[in-house]
């Protein structure tokens, strides 16, 4: 079986493959100074949650947004899992040319969304995409129809802003971020959530009416991350939410560098 994991800044998510089949799912907090024993031991009791341990792992592909934890999640899958992971980055073959400026500033994530996003979604030849990836930071990503990955765009995430208010505004409570029960609030906490919600939901739709705006062909639109139902319900921008595109990403390409000889057979 193959163990894909990708390392956000927030969350590190997991998935354990057999074939094309998606066994399992689990989600861990990402923790800053994590050494290679503590993930290793993290990874074998989220593992145990779905009835694996390492032994029943074939193969693993890692892509990482957070630099100071790829090295020891690299060495734990060595040293207790007995596998060499594929590191999503530069000489990885993704099957879409990265035309960004340089390449290697793109984050991992994104290119994997990008890659699972055209194989899953893409219904015409004509047609292009853009992803909307609501994690830490909500990202825009435009794949044409060839494929390429052509660029984007960053913004703050959901939970950034929500914490960007708490931390910066003394009189303002720390809220999650859900549906009030109507756009015009009540009390500070609705005041709170409908800033938060449907001020997102214009920051969507007016970036991607803007992307659209710029591109010559039709261009279907897929969310995925934490948020991305809360929003799908709220706008008419978004086509369909994908909640496990990063780690279909990550086990196409594994494949794809597979069938290339680039990794062992899981």
């Amino acid at each position: 079986m193959l163990l894909t994991v990708d390392v956000g800044n927030s969350h590190t998510t997991l998935g354990v493959f057999a074939g094309d089949d998606l066994r399992c799912e689990l989600r861990l907090s990402t923790r800053a100074g994590w050494t290679r024993d503590e993930i290793a031991a993290d990874l074998r009791q989220a593992l145990i949650l779905c009835d694996l341990n390492f032994s029943d792992l074939g193969d693993a592909i890692v892509a990482s947004v957070v630099p100071p934890a790829l090295p020891p999640l690299v060495e734990a899958l060595r040293r207790y899992a007995d596998l060499d992971p594929l590191v999503v980055g530069p000489g990885v073959k993704t099957g879409m040319p990265i035309r960004y400026d340089p390449p290697q500033d793109v984050g991992a994530d994104r290119i994997v969304t990008a890659v699972a996003a055209h194989a899953r979604h893409q219904q015409s030849a004509e047609e292009g995409l853009i992803v909307v990836d609501f994690g830490t930071a909500t990202t825009f990503d435009v794949v044409s129809p060839r494929p390429e990955y052509l660029g984007g765009a960053i913004a703050p995430g959901i939970g950034i802003s929500a914490d960007a208010l708490f931390t910066r505004a003394a009189k303002l409570p720390r809220v999650d971020a859900a549906k009030p029960a109507t756009v015009i609030g009540r009390n500070t906490v609705a005041a709170i959530q409908s800033g938060l919600v449907y001020g997102y939901v214009g920051l969507v739709e007016g970036i991607i009416a803007r992307m659209k705006a710029e591109l010559d062909w039709p261009s279907r639109v897929v969310a995925t991350g934490g948020f991305a139902p809360l929003v799908a319900r709220e706008s008419t921008a978004i086509d369909v939410v994908d909640d496990t595109l990063v780690l279909e990403g990550l086990r196409l390409i594994y494949a794809r560098n597979r069938k290339a000889g680039i990794v062992g057979v899981a």
